[in-house]
């Protein structure tokens, strides 16, 4: 019994799909489906109940999945001391993050690993927050920067708190005080700009406003700040953005504000608890607390241990 089949056979059993399953293992369909064949054969019964659309674990493919779990986890474990004990940690590492973390410390931090374990090649995904959760849930990324998670994860996750940010209101330069708050009623009454509602920050904005019983209607919906900055200027309206941006403060063109009351949330670096960690991540969790402290952003809270969802 191969571990290459076992990994097919989980990646199989977690996303319900042959078709699904050779894509996360990045294999033609066909060689998955002839290792699971094989390994049918091996045991004396079929492992899937293959259905039109999706494939279903049989009463003897659910015996064998946590066995098939414990023992990827067991060699990945020792790959990882192994490496450990060589003074040198190789393989690789896909890293997801939400736009906007060129102001924070994650830089600095890619910049110190990247010294430190030059053999690690690191891969960087940008997308929206939901995008990279469902991405770590189902193993594609190894780990991602996203906004705070809301609601029941499907995985339990692990997470360290990157910072503490908040949403700021966007405006033409000489249209408002910079210090004179802006109230959601206020911002109601205006064209908003904003995140779509694929954005983790989304979210956070909806729930303020519904929180002072305010209709939220978003009339340009783009996750890009640029561009977001940009349609003000042309005084299409007043955006929501936030704080952690460098662009706030790099136009002219522009004035920031805060909001009344204030929509705050964080974002942090989350990760599958569920799987065994492999010693790229490992890593990099370790040197997370020695950038504690390290963040330029205004207000932005340290790199601090964050309990489990």
């Amino acid at each position: 019994m191969e571990l290459r089949t076992l990994e097919y056979f989980v990646a199989v059993a977690e996303e319900g799909s042959f078709t699904k399953a050779a894509s996360r293992c990045h294999v033609v369909q066909s060689a998955i489906s002839h290792q699971i064949r094989g390994l049918e054969k091996q045991l004396g019964e079929a492992l899937f109940e293959r259905l039109p659309r999706r494939a279903v674990l049989t009463s003897g493919g659910a015996t064998l999945l946590p066995y098939a779990r414990t023992c990827l986890a067991a060699a990945t474990a020792a790959a990882a001391q192994f490496a450990d004990r060589s003074g040198g940690v190789g393989g690789s590492l896909s890293l997801g993050t939400v736009g906007g973390l060129e102001g924070t410390v994650v830089p600095a931090l890619l910049g110190e690993y990247h010294r430190r374990y030059p053999g690690v090649t690191v891969s960087l995904s940008g997308a929206s927050s939901p995008s990279l959760l469902t991405a770590v849930h189902d193993g594609t990324l190894d780990a991602a920067v996203v906004a705070e998670p809301r609601g029941h994860q499907s995985r339990p996750l692990g997470s360290r708190v990157l910072l503490h940010d908040r949403i700021m209101a966007v405006l033409p330069a000489g249209s408002r005080a910079p210090g004179r708050p802006l109230s959601l009623e206020e911002v109601s009454r205006h064209p908003v700009i904003t995140y779509g509602p694929d954005s983790g920050a989304h979210g956070f904005i909806r729930e303020a406003f519904a929180a002072r019983g305010l209709e939220f209607h978003v009339t340009y919906a783009t996750n890009d700040v640029a561009i977001q900055l940009a349609l003000v200027t042309e005084r299409v309206g007043i955006a929501l953005a936030p704080r952690s941006s460098p662009l706030l403060t790099a136009d002219r063109r522009i004035v920031v504000v805060p909001l009344e009351p204030a929509i705050s949330f964080r974002k942090m670096l989350v990760w599958r608890l569920d799987n065994q960690l492999g010693a790229p991540l490992r890593t990099l969790l370790g040197l997370w607390p020695e950038q504690a402290g390290r963040t330029s952003d205004e207000g932005a809270g340290p790199l601090l241990m964050s309990p489990r969802f």
